[in-house]
């Protein structure tokens, strides 16, 4: 499925699914924060599912071509919650847990309606369970600005999670180029679970 991407008019499939999925998992971050009592997010703009509000240039060009993509986060201010370690792993947890459910009802629409109509309808279900569990694995990374790398918080000092988060994408984007560079197989830890998953979720194999 994910091979797809290289031929012109199958990656179309791949737009729609792949905007939808990044709002959609923001939006739940700015929903967990608003509700646990931080409204930095939803007064920015970003409690919205339009996936312009949320759609980051590099992140985007990096699923264009290495087929692994982020949004721009959404602001959080932990000292408005009422714990605000625990309370800001639960809003991480929220975008990954969003994409997970989200590639479950892509999955349940892709038996229920796209193996009778087949074509774009069923390719674009299946692109959908595909592009939702890679952002749901690759942002449970633990690098900055992916959501894993809030885990890290209560194992580090305030200060030097702060210096971790303050790198940004340029971190992750010179870890992604090394880890394809050098050791290609780090890629296996998203796409093992991926790949599993998917199956599970569809019935179909995935060839990446």
């Amino acid at each position: 499925m994910a091979s797809t991407l290289n031929d012109p008019a199958s990656f179309l499939a791949y737009i729609l699914p792949f905007l939808f999925a990044i709002a959609f998992h923001e939006a739940a971050h700015a929903y967990v924060a608003n509700l646990l009592g931080d409204p930095t997010a939803r007064l920015a703009g970003r409690l919205t599912l339009n996936p312009l509000a949320h759609l980051d240039p590099l992140g985007a060009l990096a699923f264009v071509f290495i087929k692994i993509g982020w949004a721009k986060p959404v602001p959080v201010n932990p000292n408005n919650f009422k714990n605000p370690i625990a309370d800001e792993i639960k809003v991480a947890l929220a975008g990954p847990a969003s994409n997970i459910a989200l590639a479950l009802v892509s999955a349940f629409l892709f038996h229920l309606i796209g193996r009778l109509t087949g074509g774009l309808v069923a390719q674009i279900f299946l692109a959908s369970v595909y592009v939702n569990l890679i952002l749901a694995f690759f942002n449970l990374l633990p690098l900055p600005p992916l959501d894993g790398s809030k885990l890290l918080r209560p194992f580090l000092g305030f200060e030097q999670y702060l210096r971790l988060q303050a790198m940004g994408s340029f971190v992750l984007i010179f870890f992604l180029l090394i880890a394809s560079s050098v050791y290609p197989q780090f890629f296996n830890l998203i796409l093992i679970p991926v790949q599993t998953l998917y199956q599970l979720f569809t019935g179909q194999s995935l060839s990446v």
